[in-house]
């Protein structure tokens, strides 16, 4: 199973790959950036804290990106402090510590930490740490076992954002009511608006009595309120066009509706009316001036006649009742509906607008995933798991814990290899994880060939379907230390479900040791900016450690 490949044009690309990866480091080394790492102490006892220091001196315009997260195995990071930097001309100095710890006794190594500068990637060096015991003194004898204490654990924060969300739509709710829906007291001017006009006319009379017109003698506007009393009542109640009409076009349409049967008035109120509005239009056209007790006459000549044009209008029927009420609802109806419509149209132009900053900050494709669900986006904001699978163990970083699964094995293999797999998904999924140990017996002195195991690895990705795969190969090196062989790039798979082609990308990281072969097979969608996050995330975390730890 185990024997090498007999492609020449196989190695001359592997011998192509191997020319341009010394180029690429050979050209570090001109390169501006320099990376240097140190520990303040190279022994420690257990629990007590090292501080180990990055330093990188680098182009001003170069970006640069220190480790994060649980780099530091089998040393623990307790805290991670700000950078410190230094301006020298067109460099920066930058300066990143870490505080580490370990509670087991022992010499450990730091392993190399992954800087990456710009577009290339540096490697601290590796640093040995001496963890000593702490020395008992038995003399002073010895203390019980303290008591086991719970702890609370400390929940997430996601009700602070549901109080947040709560209280901001609250705020909005109450506005709406408060400008909108809230049943405002009336003003005056509209409570007026209300009386029918028989009231309205009365009110408006008793508001003459109380202005100051007669007092400074000014009759033309004392004249001019009080013929308006009276042809805004007849306005309303007899002729439609009475504010408008002229004196004697108003006096020819009250005698042409009493003779027509339509207002009782006798001739004797249609003369009183003519005679107070003509001495009116004198006053205001033709500055005459006749006495205040006149003019305070007029005013109870004109409260005697609205009683008598009341008196003389018919009675309205129920039909016109019934009109008149249904209008008033339809009034009302219409009032709710622009209330409506005024409620819905703030709402959404609150919700676009949130929506549009949102999208200017954060991107609009973000703010849509978030809304609506992205499936890669809720495995990214997950809660991760940090594991340890197989033996010698593979750490790694994942959004779901991989499963134990046993792949099958011909039997006539059983004899000569053993193998633990892992799995989160499958290859037909959108997204999926596996990590495999295999442990060959009886090699002698055969090695194992991880090129072409590689190559087995992408024909079982044929057999499950998988196809139009491009294959791509480089060197990898974990943030610890360990080399392997990376094997990239895309292929299309159908779903089995919706008969669908997907366009997706995988990544097989293979690592030999003696007679054990340790792989990792991630698939994601293309073109997906969520997934594209996970594998970098998993990339960084992959960590191998060695069988005695």
């Amino acid at each position: 199973m185990i024997n090498e490949l007999p492609f020449m044009n196989f190695k001359i690309k592997l011998a192509r790959t191997l020319v341009l990866s010394l180029f690429f480091i050979l050209f570090s080394f001109f390169s501006f950036a320099q990376v240097s790492s140190t520990i303040d102490s190279t022994s420690i006892k257990i629990g007590e804290q090292i501080t180990y220091h990055i330093q990188v001196e680098a182009d001003t315009t170069d970006l640069v990106v220190f480790p994060e997260g649980q780099t530091f195995l089998p040393l623990e990071m307790i805290e991670s402090y700000d950078i410190d930097t230094l301006k020298n001309k067109d460099k920066f100095s930058l300066i990143k510590k870490y505080g580490l710890t370990q509670f087991d006794s022992g010499g450990y190594t730091i392993p190399r930490q992954k800087i990456i500068i710009g577009d290339k990637t540096f490697f601290t060096d590796s640093l040995k740490v001496e963890v000593n015991n702490v020395v008992v003194d038995t003399t002073k004898g010895l203390y019980d076992i303290k008591p086991i204490i719970a702890v609370n654990k400390k929940g997430s924060d996601w009700w602070k954002y549901v109080l947040l969300t709560l209280l901001v739509i609250g705020i909005i709710a109450f506005l709406l009511y408060w400008f909108i829906w809230r049943k405002k007291p009336l003003t005056e001017e509209e409570e007026i608006a209300l009386l029918p006009p028989y009231d309205r006319a009365k009110l408006a009379l008793k508001k003459l009595d109380e202005s100051p017109y007669l007092e400074n003698e000014n009759l033309k506007g004392y004249y001019s309120e009080l013929t308006f009393i009276i042809r805004k009542y007849l306005d309303e109640k007899v002729y439609d066009k009475a504010l408008e009409s002229t004196t004697d076009e108003l006096i020819t349409r009250l005698n042409l509706l009493k003779e027509g049967n339509q207002v009782d008035l006798s001739k004797e109120d249609i003369k009183n009316l003519e005679s107070i509005l003509k001495r009116a239009d004198l006053v205001k056209f033709a500055k005459s001036a006749p006495d205040v007790e006149l003019a305070k006459i007029d005013r109870d000549t004109i409260d005697v006649e609205i009683d008598h044009v009341k008196e003389a209008l018919p009675e309205p029927t129920e039909e016109e009742k019934l009109l008149d009420e249904a209008y008033r609802e339809e009034q009302e109806r219409k009032k709710k509906r622009r209330k409506v419509w005024l409620t819905i149209g703030i709402s959404v132009f609150l919700l676009l607008a949130t929506i549009t900053g949102f999208s200017v900050k954060y991107g609009f494709d973000f703010v849509k995933d978030t809304i609506i669900g992205h499936d890669s986006k809720e495995l990214l904001e997950g809660d991760w798991v940090t594991s340890e699978y197989g033996f010698p163990p593979i750490s790694i970083s994942t959004p779901k814990v991989l499963k134990r699964f046993e792949l099958p094995v011909p039997d006539e293999m059983k004899s000569q290899v053993s193998m633990s797999s892992f799995i989160y998904g499958s290859l037909l999924e959108s997204f999926s994880v596996m990590v495999n140990t295999s442990t060959y017996k009886n090699l002698g002195d055969n090695e194992i060939d991880i090129q072409q195991t590689s190559e087995g690895s992408i024909k079982a990705m044929e057999q499950q379907g998988a196809q139009d795969i491009v294959v791509l190969r480089d060197k990898f090196t974990t943030p610890n230390g360990a080399e392997g062989l990376k094997t990239y790039g895309t292929l299309k798979a159908k779903n089995p479900i919706t008969q669908t082609e997907q366009d997706g990308n995988y990544i097989l990281l293979q690592f030999a040791s003696e007679n054990i072969l340790q792989q990792i097979i991630i698939t994601s969608p293309r073109d997906d900016v969520y997934a594209e996050q996970i594998v970098e995330r998993i990339l960084n975390s992959v960590e191998l450690k060695p069988a005695e730890e």
